[in-house]
């Protein structure tokens, strides 16, 4: 497989794990309770997060061609 198809595979498995994650993140926001430094917890680990179940399937994408 090419790395133009490798990337293109990825960007999708990419953007579609993001809007789960994202739509995850505001669900679990939904059910805590209310607050500023709620909000600041959860939003952080969601925008760090989100970077580490990927970095496997970046690498896959980004590997020299076989």
């Amino acid at each position: 497989m090419g790395p133009r198809t490798r990337r293109f595979i990825a960007m999708l498995g990419l953007l579609a794990f993001l809007v789960f994650w994202i739509w995850g993140a505001i669900a679990l926001r939904g059910v805590l309770p209310p607050g500023p430094v709620i909000d600041l917890l959860v939003f952080a680990v969601a925008g760090i997060g989100w970077a580490v179940p990927l970095y496997p399937l970046i690498k896959w994408a980004e590997r020299p061609r076989d």
